[in-house]
């Protein structure tokens, strides 16, 4: 099967391709100027970005389905990325140019915890996944918790906080909400092993129990941040030494600083970490027949390096 993937070379999207190599489909990547290098072997390859109306129908053109894959963690409106733009108008763009290609088949990465009332982030998610639910595709969203595994040179979870928390000489932020310390840094995550989300992207384009449905995506763990840091840390061999801190001083600090790329997180971020990321139902591989993996020291062996 050929499938159209838009966000391919990302980091879900480097092992969805290799999932979909091993598994006989010919994935067709839309790929960015400067990002050819990040391409596999045995994709097929049209230059463009998710803005480019022809890029897209010519990457849609022929393929049995198509894959969503684009999201990002922060937005920089004065270079163009934006929330909405690629959260949401990306994936109606993609949808219209599927439906004139004549592809059918529709597959979403969303994540958890989305609502309409939320950040932007969380909104524009929203918006998108009632975008796929009305476009008359049959479709299928994916919501994954955080996502760790091997980057291989891309952004990811766990990479990220190594390198921000862990490595800086500063002690590790343990947020809390309001003036009191007592829950710091308690607040929870799932995190879920990128293998296991590119497995069930994989199961989804040829399981017909599939259509129509919504998976939230999580780890078997719920653990809290201090957890969190504590394992990753641990993977690096090192310790590390935590403190309180008010989310609402670190806000106000955002406000000022989060559209410098060089300032480590946005007021968007530390209220979607404070609402904790976790699945309360709806438990998407049970419902797949996967047994995701565990999330610890044994399995972060990559930011040994």
């Amino acid at each position: 099967m050929k499938v159209a993937i838009i966000g391919g070379t990302g980091f879900v999207g480097s092992y969805l391709v290799e999932r979909l190599r091993e598994d006989g489909h010919t994935p067709r990547l839309l790929v960015r100027p400067g990002a050819e290098s990040k391409v596999a072997d045995g994709c097929e390859c049209v230059a463009g970005d998710v803005g480019d109306a022809g890029a897209l129908r010519e990457c849609l053109h022929g393929s049995a389905a198509a894959i969503y894959l684009i999201g990002i963690l922060r937005e920089f409106p004065t270079r163009g990325i934006t929330f909405e733009a690629l959260q949401h108008q990306g994936v109606v763009d993609t949808l219209a140019a599927a439906r004139q290609a004549g592809v059918t088949r529709f597959i979403l990465m969303s994540a958890n915890g989305i609502r309409a009332d939320g950040t932007a982030y969380q909104r524009t998610k929203f918006k998108a996944e009632e975008a796929v639910k009305a476009s008359g595709l049959s479709w299928t969203i994916f919501r994954p918790s955080v996502i760790f595994g091997d980057p291989r040179g891309r952004m990811e979870f766990c990479d990220q906080l190594k390198r921000d928390i862990i490595l800086s000489p500063l002690p590790a932020p343990l947020f809390f909400p309001g003036l009191l310390a007592l829950k710091a840094g308690q607040f929870e995550l799932a995190p879920v092993a990128v293998t296991d989300v590119a497995a069930a992207f994989a199961q989804a384009l040829t399981d017909p129990g599939t259509e129509s449905q919504t998976y939230n995506l999580c780890g078997p763990d719920r653990l809290s941040w201090k957890a969190i840091l504590t394992a990753i840390a641990t993977a690096c061999g090192r310790s590390k030494w935590m403190l309180p801190a008010p989310a609402g001083a670190v806000k106000a600090a955002a406000a000022l600083f989060e559209r410098y790329p060089w300032f480590p997180i946005t007021r968007g971020q530390i209220q979607m970490l404070l609402e904790g990321n976790v699945c309360t139902g709806n438990d998407g591989f049970a419902r797949l027949g996967i047994t995701p993996q565990r999330f610890g020291p044994e399995s972060l062996g990559y930011l040994r390096n």
